[in-house]
């Protein structure tokens, strides 16, 4: 396998030179770390080598069923020692977006999502209501005339499985003033399972409250560079030395080269090299941006690099 121009399939003592490049390491998790609960094999040496051998560790992740504390968790089951602030998740970083880029600490928002994202907006003082099933009642008038919570101040859309008509509607009724803000998590459209199943993600549900509401949502997710710049501005990263290690062209390396940083995909998620190809070839700026630098197979290819 090779790459074209543009992007280099990496492997063996290819890959050290990049990493002696680097003090710090963003992982994407689903896709890269795991595919559902299953751990992809030499995942958790890497990552524990990496911090072994002084890097600095950090996992980004667009979905927004977990809290930060709840990731770490996981990734303890999978052999993986991580601390629930080297976590940046949707959940957490949609909940610092809202408490300080739109300023809603004591305010309400209409939430359609997870309990974990609840509790990363309680953590920071933004109130919800819309948790749970909203079960269909009445005829289309009494739908256009939903009771709305005069207190909401804003529309948030992360992964919610209740996901339902009613919630769609009362999210479009809300959307309808003007001054009522529009923040979703994530774009992700599909999420990469064991055994190369996929279901939905939260991409899906954000774009039917925005063909609803005929409105724009604001997100906070990769490859918005917001995300990035949480993880920068607690930690101090130096851009040119950190690398984004993601699955997917659209989200994790369209991330890094929003925000100028080395770019590794791996192949066992849901970008290919034949997507990687098409980028390239294409001679368009905009998708040459979701060019990797460097594929892999698997994040274990890394793995010699870090042992010799």
């Amino acid at each position: 396998m090779s790459g074209s121009k543009g992007s280099a399939w990496l492997s063996g003592a290819l890959l050290k030179p990049l990493l002696d490049s680097v003090d710090c390491v963003l992982f994407d998790c689903d896709g890269v770390i795991w595919r559902g609960d299953q751990v992809i094999p030499g995942a958790a040496d890497v990552i524990n080598l990496l911090k072994k051998n002084g890097k600095r560790v950090f996992f980004l992740t667009n979905n927004s069923s977990k809290t930060r504390r709840m990731y770490a968790e996981k990734m303890a089951t999978m052999g993986v020692s991580v601390a629930p602030e080297e976590v940046f998740g949707t959940a957490y970083c949609c909940a610092a977006y809202l408490s300080t880029v739109c300023q809603l600490q004591g305010s309400k928002v209409y939430l359609l999502g997870s309990a974990a994202m609840g509790q990363e907006l309680e953590a920071v003082g933004v109130r919800h209501t819309g948790l749970g099933p909203d079960h269909i009642t009445g005829s289309q008038s009494d739908w256009a005339n939903v009771p709305l919570d005069p207190e909401v101040k804003a529309v948030v859309v992360g992964f919610d499985q209740h996901f339902s008509y009613m919630k769609l509607n009362r999210a479009m009724q809300y959307l309808t003033q003007q001054d009522c803000l529009f923040v979703g998590t994530n774009r992700d459209t599909r999420l990469p399972l064991e055994g190369g199943k996929i279901v939905p993600g939260t991409g899906c549900l954000l774009q039917a409250v925005e063909t609803a509401a005929q409105r724009q949502a604001q997100t906070v997710g990769k490859p918005n560079h917001y995300m990035f710049d949480c993880v920068a501005s607690q930690y101090g990263l130096d851009r040119a030395r950190c690398l984004m290690v993601g699955d997917r062209l659209d989200t994790d390396i369209l991330l890094g080269s929003n925000c100028g940083l080395k770019t590794l995909l791996t192949l066992t998620g849901v970008s290919t090299v034949a997507d990687v190809e098409a980028h390239e070839q294409s001679g368009c700026p905009e998708r040459r941006k979701m060019v990797p630098d460097y594929y892999v197979d698997s994040v274990a290819d890394l793995l010699p690099a870090l042992q010799g």
